[in-house]
């Protein structure tokens, strides 16, 4: 059995980053793990590891940009629908890793995880090849600075989710630029939080947007922002798919957990048959007879 992880969120999100670090936690633990780059924007330096599978090999942003006369969002779309159009390109790719880890990098276009088609025929071929899939989504820990942006983020990963309709980990990326203790001698990048107030953006609490009003929404003073706030509070209570876990990846343990959870979301390792152990002969059991 084949896994396949994509890695998706928006640009900044760190990742490249995460995708590296999986695979080199993966490979500390003695499993098989490779790196698929499906961002043709990519630069040289984006990966530690050589991908195994590179979609530049195929087509390249800039390539298109300069021949089609793109910017960079309409080329973007250009290349996944080439890579659509040249799927044998990528089943034949795929085809020489057999009960390998795959970590699919995306790129960080939100449109092409929220509404476009590519992600989700991409999803069906994988399938089709019997790989097991599962997604993560990442949002950085800088939207806690802004509760709005944050629930933009959520609201995107809800769309993207429901646009997949695979087995999905939201994760909050770059915890270890928030402090949830307020004994911290540094200023974190990100604010120092409470412990509890990360937990409320951890697992989405819609009261965030329906809390007292701060200077900044005095001054809008428009009844249908805060209607539209209630609606969107409404929205995430009645469908509550939303939440992360939290990744800090100067701490082994926290990218431990998220790999954990990951691997429980793929069942990874449920089809596997018992493996005999290579260090035993037949003499070792002789005083059990």
């Amino acid at each position: 059995m084949r896994y396949a992880v994509l890695v998706t969120g928006p640009a900044g999100a760190g990742k490249s980053t995460f995708s590296t670090a999986f695979a080199t936690h993966l490979r500390v633990s003695k499993r098989t793990a490779h790196i698929v780059n499906l961002d043709p924007a990519a630069t040289g330096d984006a990966f530690e590891y050589q991908p195994a599978i590179d979609i530049r090999e195929l087509v390249t942003l800039d390539d298109v940009m300069g021949e089609m006369n793109m910017g960079p969002n309409g080329g973007l779309v250009y290349c996944f629908e080439y890579l659509l159009q040249n799927m044998d390109w990528l089943e034949e790719e795929l085809g020489g890793f057999d009960d390998d880890y795959l970590i699919i990098d995306c790129p960080g276009q939100i449109e092409l995880y929220t509404h476009h088609p590519f992600l989700p025929q991409l999803v069906r071929n994988l399938q089709r090849m019997s790989i097991r899939i599962c997604a993560v989504y990442l949002l950085e820990s800088q939207f806690m600075e802004d509760r709005y942006k944050f629930f933009s983020g959520v609201l995107s990963a809800m769309s993207a989710m429901v646009n997949l309709e695979v087995p999905w980990i939201n994760i909050m990326s770059k915890m270890d630029l928030v402090s949830g203790s307020s004994s911290d001698t540094f200023e974190p990048r990100n604010g120092k939080r409470g412990r509890r107030d990360i937990a409320r953006y951890l697992d989405p609490d819609p009261m965030l947007l329906v809390a007292a009003r701060d200077g900044r929404d005095q001054q809008r003073g428009n009844s249908r922002f805060h209607d539209l706030n209630r609606a969107i509070v409404q929205l995430i209570e009645d469908h509550p798919l939303v939440s992360f876990l939290p990744l800090d990846l100067t701490s082994t343990d926290s990218l431990e957990t998220v790999v954990s959870h990951i691997d429980f979301t793929m069942q990874y390792g449920e089809d596997e048959e018992p493996k005999e152990p290579h260090d035993l002969d037949e003499g070792d059991f002789t005083d059990m007879e």
